[in-house]
C-alpha cells in the first residue's frame, strides 16, 4: 500500500467493475482504512466524501459487493475493484451508476 499515490485528502479513486461481465458499475473514493477493510473482509468499503465516513457497500441496501480482485493502475493513483455484486450498484436501482447518456 505504500506505493499508492493518495491525493492531498488521503483519497484514491476507485473504479468498480463487474468481475464477470466487465461493466463499470460505479466510481468511488477509498482511503487507506477503506482499502484495508476491503482486503480484510472481502467486501467493498469506500470513503464517503459527503458524510466523511467509511461505508460498506450494501450496508443499508443489502447490495453487497464481494471483491474478487484489487488492481492498481500504472501510476498507482487509481484502484480497479473487481467485484461480484449481489444487486444493483446504483442508489437509483440501476445495475450501474452509468446509465444516462450525455446529450448536447
Amino acid at each position: 500500500m505504500e506505493k499508492l499515490r493518495f491525493d492531498a485528502n488521503g483519497l484514491i479513486t476507485a473504479v468498480v467493475q463487474d468481475a464477470v461481465g466487465g461493466a463499470v458499475l460505479m466510481v468511488a473514493w477509498m482511503n487507506a482504512k477503506a482499502i484495508r477493510l476491503t482486503q480484510e473482509s472481502g467486501e467493498a468499503h469506500f470513503w464517503s466524501r459527503s458524510r466523511e465516513e467509511i461505508w460498506r457497500k450494501g450496508a443499508t441496501s443489502g447490495n453487497v459487493m464481494q471483491v474478487v480482485k484489487l488492481l492498481v493502475d500504472c501510476d498507482q493513483d487509481t484502484i480497479l475493484v473487481q467485484v461480484n455484486p449481489s444487486g444493483p450498484a446504483c442508489h437509483t436501482g440501476e445495475s450501474s451508476c452509468f446509465f444516462e447518456e450525455l446529450c448536447d
